[in-house]
């Protein structure tokens, strides 16, 4: 990913494994530093926490960078309160304004309250309630506005023209960048023996400052640290403006991965992460889930979907390591109501879960003769619908939807075949 740098280089020269030696735009070593020292105001240093499940899949130790527990529920509050820092006087009295859905309007909140600076934050009509609630309780004045993020952004920076306010940008800014950043220190600090480190990519700003950290201290240090950003495959233009050797803006499709789901790379983070991540992978909406649960399950965390794409990057295979990993777990911030959806596809998704449609004769005694025979492979059955206006049906039958608990894929096949045997003909939604 070499070639010459575009902009304003600021950043140490450092050697590409593919091509010659490049220089790093954004942020140097010392920007960094200065930014730890800034956001230790703040933030909190998160646990690296090992994790045995994941070590057990990728063969090398893995340790679980915990932005999920910082204060406000994720890094957020790094970049952003480094941002805010610099500010004037004369600016903090125009008063700050971001566009947010999330974890920025939260981060930009709790750092204008420590700052004293008004903030208005303009976010969608459908924000989550808990994500609502929270930037209000930070002090911040939240407008709601339209059904996607168009409508904020576009309100944001009427709002910035009309009243002089300081727009904080989420990822594409130099001293957002570095706040990001910091999470790199600490992981280096925590973990000096680390070589492969994997972080969710959205916008780009903590892929950015995460990974300029790595390679920087790598090259003092003359060793390598392989980086890898992951993102959501209805939202992942990294791939192909990597590809391109320019922004590509793509159409974001829907995504639990919603924290990620930006249909274009920031200018300052893509000429970074150009030269500094070795790969960039994509994961979908089931492995995401499936990372949920096992976080929860296995690690007793409670992680955001965007927060989980690069446990669920491990999971799926697409990483390759030969040392020590650093996995960073990027928020934590989900509603209940939509972790309650995510545990319910993450089940699917591992076979633990089971929706069945059977055709019965219409005569009675069927429903039960199902339910024993589901029984008696040790499947548990917890919702059931019985119908006889079920497409395809003959007048003579009857639809019996079965929804099953199960262990896991092989148990799933295992109740499937013993209704085959039975001879019903079970058609399954998994």
């Amino acid at each position: 990913m070499g070639g010459p740098a575009n902009g304003r280089l600021e950043g140490m020269t450092v050697v590409d494994q593919h091509t010659a030696a490049v220089a790093i735009p954004g942020p140097s070593l010392d920007d960094f530093e200065a930014a730890r020292a800034t956001v230790s105001a703040v933030a909190q240093v998160t646990p690296m926490e090992v994790s045995r499940y994941l070590e057990e899949l990728l063969g090398v130790p893995v340790f679980m960078k915990c932005e999920n527990l910082q204060r406000t529920g994720s890094y957020k509050i790094r970049g952003a309160f480094n941002r805010m820092s610099k500010l004037s006087e004369e600016e903090r009295a125009r008063g700050v304004v971001a566009a947010s859905a999330g974890n920025h309007a939260q981060g930009v909140a709790f750092a204008a309250k420590e700052l004293g600076i008004k903030a208005t934050i303009f976010t969608p009509t459908g924000v989550a309630l808990p994500k609502l609630q929270a930037t209000r309780a930070y002090g911040a004045e939240v407008v709601l506005t339209g059904d996607t993020m168009i409508g904020p952004l576009r309100a944001a920076s009427e709002f910035a023209k009309q009243t002089g306010a300081v727009r904080i940008p989420p990822f594409d800014h130099h001293d957002v960048v570095a706040g990001q950043g910091t999470v790199g220190l600490e992981i280096l600090d925590q973990m000096p023996e680390v070589e492969t480190v994997v972080v969710p990519i959205g916008g780009g700003g903590l892929m950015a400052g995460v990974a300029s950290v790595m390679k920087q201290r790598a090259a003092l240090e003359g060793r390598s640290i392989k980086v890898i950003g992951v993102q959501a495959t209805n939202a992942a233009p990294y791939p192909l403006s990597i590809e391109a050797g320019k922004i590509v803006e793509v159409s974001v499709k829907p995504t639990i991965a919603d924290g990620i789901a930006v249909s274009k790379p920031g200018e300052l983070n893509f000429d970074i992460i150009k030269h500094t991540v070795d790969e960039v992978v994509t994961v979908d909406d089931d492995e995401t889930a499936r990372a949920i649960l096992v976080l929860l399950e296995r690690a007793k965390m409670v992680v955001e979907p965007a927060g989980a794409v690069a446990v669920a990057a491990v999971m799926s295979g697409l990483v390759k390591a030969t040392g020590p990993t650093a996995v960073i777990l990027s928020g934590g911030n989900i509603d209940p109501m939509i972790l309650e959806r995510v545990i319910s596809r993450g089940l699917a998704s591992s076979g633990r879960y089971m929706k069945m449609r059977i055709p019965l004769p219409d005569r009675p005694g069927q429903l039960a003769r199902t339910s024993e025979i589901v029984a008696d492979e040790n499947a548990n059955v917890v919702e059931v619908l019985h119908t006889r206006h079920g497409t395809g049906l003959q007048i003579s039958q009857v639809e019996l939807e079965l929804h099953i608990e199960t262990r896991g894929p092989e148990h799933a096949e295992q109740v499937l075949e013993a209704l085959r045997r039975e001879g019903y003909e079970p058609r399954t939604d998994f």
